[in-house]
This record gives structure tokens, C-alpha cells and sequence, in this order.
């Protein structure tokens, strides 16, 4: 290193005074932290993408849809516990429901044919008549002697018919020996006709008014319940009055006016113009229980265009009074009886993106997504066209869990319990007298109503 040019070599460094003034060292700049490489900053985001990929990674496995809780534990995926059933054959009606009103086949208002005072009624409100009962009585006097005054009246014109027919024949008989013109006897012969027609005309006088005298006993028309009563005793009725005196309603029988689509039309039509009786069954509002069943009559012979519906009219004998009249009902047409096909509770059938399937239970305990075609609906039962046979175990309940391919196990639980009619409620799984749930490893039975029986 070069020594300064006033310092010679081997010569000491010149002592400092103590009076010389110091000198200030020189400042020294601190140095700014220098920025990282371009390079180490890639290299540091390529670190920790490769670590959040690593931890997707591991996440899916773990919480993905085949891993869970099996890959978390190190286990199989546990088995959910279903309700199954087995596909059967048998016998389904079709049946076709429709709204409808219950009809009298007879309501009348009963009102009174002659003016007169209401003297008295036979009758309680609410009451079961009969056709021919006394219903009122109207005061009869004075028609009665309007009858006297007719029947004196006809006796009078009979005995002045009866003096010319008699001069007639005296005048045919004088004719004859040429000792009166003939001009009288032809005169005599058309006062006969005119006292002939006076008798006719007195003889509709008496029957007018024996007519009125039945008319002042009023009676009922038909057999039937009545109403409330309109008017009371001691009133002037007259004939041109609309109230009337109380109304009939005919019970038995009565009729169901419900209504069907226009498509269903030429089946029942079909079945009508065969012969067949169809049967009708009447539900009521809630249509769960059954009122009676009863018979259709007829179609209607127009389609209502505004609702495409056409009114059918079905007969009840009522012999029990349970259907009153304009009571709404559900009236449920059996078309037919389809026998031996493949049926499927209802329970059973799914919708979703494949249509309309089941989960159909494999040997090795898994379900299958099993897509089907469907047929009519009879209760609780679905006929099944095509996609299952019978003998396959479908699953009917707990199918909200399960998905193609997840494994299954039959097992009993309080919603099958209590849909197994042999079951008592409220006992737990396998104690219920006459109990038939299935517990695991064994079918779950399907129970059927037999043929013919109403749904609820």
C-alpha cells in the first residue's frame, strides 16, 4: 500500500498535538437492502403452488366423494340402512278419479195448484215422506160448493137434453106421415147437439171441481226427505206465488254428477257400448274413506270447452242416507282389471336426471340406479312395464341417501315399522304382535292388497 507522499519510510507518524483541533471522520452512507433476483421470486411462488396442489390433493382423497370418512379412518365405506321390498305380479285396476257433486235424481218445490187459506201441514221439518203422504191442507168449503153448484147445474142441461131428444123423436115419427115440415124436425135435431154440448160443458164443471178438492189436500210427489217449511199455517196461498210451500228432495236413489278429461272418454265409452257395468265408487273430501259405491248410468252427450272435461252420471241406491245432496266428492270410476303384471310400490319410484328409476339391490349388497317405464297407479302399487322383473329387491325407503353403487343393508327402522300394517304402533322393531319387518340380511316382504279391494 503507497504511503502518503509527505510521510517518509521509517519515519514516525508525526505526534498530535493536543491543541491541534480533531478532524470529523468521514460520514459513512448506509447501505438500502438490495431487491431479491427475478428468478428466487418465481422460484418461490412455484414452491407454494406445488404445496396448495399437494394439500387439494390429499383433501379429495380424504372428503372427496369416494373417500370421506373411509379414508379418514382408514376404513370401508359403511353401509346405510334401507327398506326394501320385493317386485311381485298381481292384479291392478284402472281406475279413473274425477271431482264431483252429488245430484237428487228429484227436488221439487212443492206449491199449491188452487188459491186458498193454509189451514194446516203434515209434517216435520227434516221429515221422510213418501210419495203420497199429506204434506198441507188448504180450506176445501169453497170449492165444495163450487162442486154442488156444478153438479146442480149438469142436471138441470141433462133433463133439457133429455125433453129434446124426446120432442125429436115425436117429430121424426110426425115426418114420417107427412104431418110437420121437415124443416122442424131438422131444427129439433141441432137443439139436441146444443143441449148435448151444455150437458158436456156442465159435466168438466164438476170434474174442475171435484179436481180442486183434491188439489186442496196436497201430497208429495215423490218418496224423499223434506225441508225446511216455507210457509205457515193460516197464510192465503195462491198459485201465483214462487216460494212454495216446502221442498222434496228424492235420497234413494241418488246420483254422482263428476266430471272426467275428454281423453278418458271413448275407454268408458268402449266399455259401455260392451256391456259392461262400471263401478263407481264415491270418496269423501279428504279421499281417504270410502261412502258407497254405486253404478254409472250415462255420459253426457256434449264436452264442456272451456275445462275439456265431459259430466258423467253415476246411480246410488243411498239406502243409508250417507250421500246428501250437492255433497262434494271424489268419484273414482273403475275402468278395468289388468291381471298378472309386474307392480312396484310407489315408495320405490324415483325421479331424476335419468327419468323415472329405482335402486335396485345387487347380491353383493350394493344398488344400482335402475331406470323403468311406468304404467298405471293403483294405491300404493305402480305397474312397471319394463326395466324390472319380478323377484328384484328394490329399495323403498331411505333412497334420499343413497347413490349408484354406495353399499346397503336392510335394516329395520320406525318408518318401516310403521308402514307394516301387521305392526302394533308405538312398539319398537321386532316386538310388534304379528311383526314382519326385515332385519338385516333378510328381505323386507311386500304386502298387497287383494284384488278388487278399494284403495284408501
Amino acid at each position: 500500500m503507497d504511503r502518503p507522499h509527505d510521510q517518509v519510510a521509517g519515519e514516525a507518524a508525526p505526534a498530535v498535538r493536543a491543541d491541534m483541533p480533531r478532524q470529523a471522520p468521514p460520514a459513512v452512507t448506509p447501505s438500502l437492502p438490495q431487491r431479491p433476483a427475478p428468478r428466487r421470486r418465481w422460484l418461490w411462488w412455484l414452491i407454494v403452488l406445488l404445496a396448495a396442489l399437494g394439500l387439494t390433493v390429499i383433501g379429495w382423497r380424504l372428503y372427496g366423494p369416494k373417500g370421506g370418512s373411509a379414508y379418514r379412518h382408514g376404513m370401508a365405506e359403511p353401509a346405510q340402512p334401507v327398506g326394501v321390498a320385493k317386485v311381485d305380479t298381481g292384479d291392478m285396476r284402472v281406475v279413473l278419479t274425477g271431482l264431483g257433486t252429488v245430484t237428487p235424481l228429484a227436488t221439487i218445490t212443492v206449491q199449491t195448484q188452487i188459491n186458498g187459506q193454509l189451514m194446516s201441514v203434515g209434517f216435520k221439518e227434516g221429515q221422510l215422506v213418501k210419495k203420497g203422504d199429506v204434506l198441507a191442507q188448504i180450506d176445501p168449503r169453497p170449492y165444495e160448493i163450487s162442486l154442488q153448484q156444478a153438479e146442480g147445474t149438469l142436471a138441470h142441461d141433462t133433463g133439457l137434453l133429455a125433453q129434446a131428444r124426446s120432442d125429436l123423436a115425436r117429430y121424426i115419427t110426425l115426418s114420417k106421415k107427412n104431418s110437420i115440415a121437415q124443416q122442424t124436425v131438422t131444427d129439433q135435431e141441432f137443439l139436441v147437439q146444443q143441449d148435448q154440448g151444455t150437458v158436456t160443458e156442465d159435466q168438466a164443471s164438476v170434474a174442475s171441481s171435484r179436481l180442486n178438492l183434491i188439489y186442496c189436500r196436497i201430497t208429495s210427489p215423490v218418496t224423499g226427505r223434506v225441508g225446511l217449511r216455507l210457509v205457515d199455517p193460516g197464510n192465503y196461498v195462491q198459485t201465483s206465488s214462487s216460494t212454495g210451500l216446502v221442498v222434496v228432495t228424492q235420497l234413494q236413489p241418488i246420483s254422482v254428477i263428476f266430471v272426467l278429461p275428454e281423453d278418458n272418454i271413448p275407454a268408458v265409452a268402449q266399455e259401455m257400448n260392451a256391456g259392461t257395468t262400471l263401478t263407481v265408487g264415491a270418496y269423501d273430501r279428504t279421499n281417504a274413506t270410502l261412502i258407497a259405491n254405486g253404478t254409472l248410468m250415462t255420459i253426457d252427450n256434449t264436452v264442456d270447452t272451456t275445462t275439456g272435461t265431459v259430466k258423467l252420471r253415476a246411480s246410488f241406491a243411498n239406502s243409508d242416507n250417507a250421500l246428501f245432496p250437492n255433497q262434494f266428492v271424489n268419484a273414482r270410476l273403475l275402468l278395468k282389471t289388468l291381471a298378472h303384471v309386474t307392480r312396484v310400490p310407489t315408495a320405490a319410484v324415483q325421479q331424476g336426471a335419468p327419468g323415472t328409476f329405482v335402486y335396485l339391490v345387487k347380491p353383493d349388497g350394493t344398488v344400482g340406479v335402475q331406470v323403468i317405464k311406468t304404467g298405471v297407479t293403483d294405491g300404493d302399487d305402480v305397474e312397471v312395464t319394463s326395466g324390472l322383473k319380478p323377484g328384484d329387491t328394490v329399495v323403498v325407503d331411505g333412497a334420499d341417501r343413497l347413490k349408484d353403487g354406495a353399499k346397503v343393508k336392510v335394516a329395520a327402522d320406525a318408518a318401516a315399522a310403521a308402514a307394516t300394517p301387521d305392526n302394533g304402533p308405538g312398539a319398537p322393531p321386532g316386538e310388534q304382535p304379528g311383526n314382519d319387518t326385515p332385519v338385516p340380511g333378510q328381505t323386507k316382504k311386500h304386502h298387497h292388497r287383494p284384488s278388487g279391494q278399494q284403495a284408501p
